[in-house]
């Protein structure tokens, strides 16, 4: 502090304002202290600011739906909505507190920006891009199919990885972004999850089309890479034959993955190894449509050994060119889903609750049967 001329005191609140005030007045001291204490308060009460750019043109974007979540146990809350300004400017007068989400919705899109407790939320850059219905530069990078028989039933996790190396997101809400054959032994019952670039898994629907056993996926496919899962029970018995089905190109050739102690075999099936940990045999077939008989079962040790936690298989040992291009994807969207089976666990529990990166409260829609549903994300 520094006394003035006239008998007054500066508070310094910054380097060019202070506040001056009579030291024998009385009740100064009490004065000076609270006038403090509420300039102190102030910066805690920020806005949540910034600015929406569009990663396609690389300008400002204005008119893109900001809306601020509040994150909890019962799921996502809506606190406010606004639209960005001329150059691309948005102001939402809230204090977050506690984890809060950020969803830019544009063109058809949502993008979201998570906001943990304690982090910046003002100055923000909010990325989008613009959107169309042709792929672009978006394709099917690997594609995959686990078989895991057991008793009469055999599950069957289909994979698929998107790449787009550009700067346009490819979403069709109509035509699908990703079509797959599913049995007509699986009676059209079936589970997808979608995992946008940097996001968590999330439930999407499956939507039959007007060819036979081809279903569709509506879920935008954004710059960056995009892995989708599909998931159903077909009867089994060992040494039954499946019939699958590639729809659309994919850039490499369809890995076929099965358990220790179960075999593959078919017409244009190639052998690539196996994988050191686990002992997995896989196969790769370049046809869009194939045959394999599959023969055997997983064992008891091998699901033992799944819920054991340990889920750091080595990869060193493993030789072959495609393995090593190609089976960490396997292993990290199987890892993957066990990690979403635990964070389910933990979110059930009373006092937990652990919020999705990518998740929104989704509307309802036709689609196959099972534990589906539909969010535009």
């Amino acid at each position: 502090m520094k006394t003035c001329n006239h008998r007054c005191t500066q508070i310094h609140t910054d380097k060019t304002k202070h506040i001056c005030v009579n030291l024998h007045e009385s009740g100064t001291i009490p004065k000076i202290i609270c006038v403090y204490l509420c300039l102190s308060v102030v910066p805690l009460f920020a806005a949540v600011d910034g600015t929406v750019l569009n990663r396609t043109t690389g300008q400002p974007q204005p008119g893109a739906t900001v809306t601020l979540y509040k994150l909890g146990q019962a799921g996502m809350e809506s606190v406010e909505s606004v639209k960005s300004g001329a150059q691309g400017r948005f102001h939402i007068d809230q204090t977050p507190q506690g984890p809060h989400l950020i969803q830019t919705a544009f063109d058809g899109v949502t993008y979201n920006h998570m906001l943990p407790p304690g982090s910046a939320h003002s100055g923000l850059s909010l990325d989008v891009y613009n959107s169309s219905k042709q792929p672009g530069a978006a394709r099917i990078s690997r594609h995959f199919l686990i078989f895991q028989p057991g008793g009469a039933q055999m599950s069957i996790s289909e994979g698929f990885i998107f790449t787009n190396n550009g700067t346009t997101t490819y979403n069709d809400p109509d035509g699908g972004t990703l079509k797959f054959y599913l049995p007509a032994a699986a009676k059209g019952i079936v589970q997808v999850k979608c995992t946008a670039p940097q996001g968590m898994p999330i439930d999407r629907a499956a939507d039959k089309t007007n060819r036979k056993d081809i279903y569709k996926i509506d879920f935008p496919i954004k710059p960056g890479e995009t892995s989708i899962q599909v998931s159903y029970l077909v009867p089994y018995n060992s040494g039954a034959v499946f019939e699958g089905k590639t729809v659309g190109e994919t850039q490499e050739p369809t890995l076929l993955v099965v358990p220790n102690g179960v075999t593959l075999k078919g017409e244009g099936v190639e052998s690539k190894g196996r994988e050191p940990r686990s002992q997995a045999s896989i196969y790769s077939v370049k046809t869009a449509s194939y045959k394999v008989e599959i023969a055997g079962s997983m064992p008891e040790a091998a699901a033992a050994d799944a819920d054991s936690g340990d889920n750091s298989p080595s990869l060193q040992e493993v030789s072959p060119k495609i393995l090593q291009q190609n089976l960490k994807w396997i292993l990290a969207l199987a890892l993957g889903i066990l990690a979403l089976g635990f964070i389910v666990l933990y979110r059930a529990q009373p006092a937990a609750a652990g919020p999705s990166r990518d998740t929104e409260s989704p509307p309802g829609g036709g689609a196959a049967k099972g534990k589906n549903a539909r969010g535009r994300r």
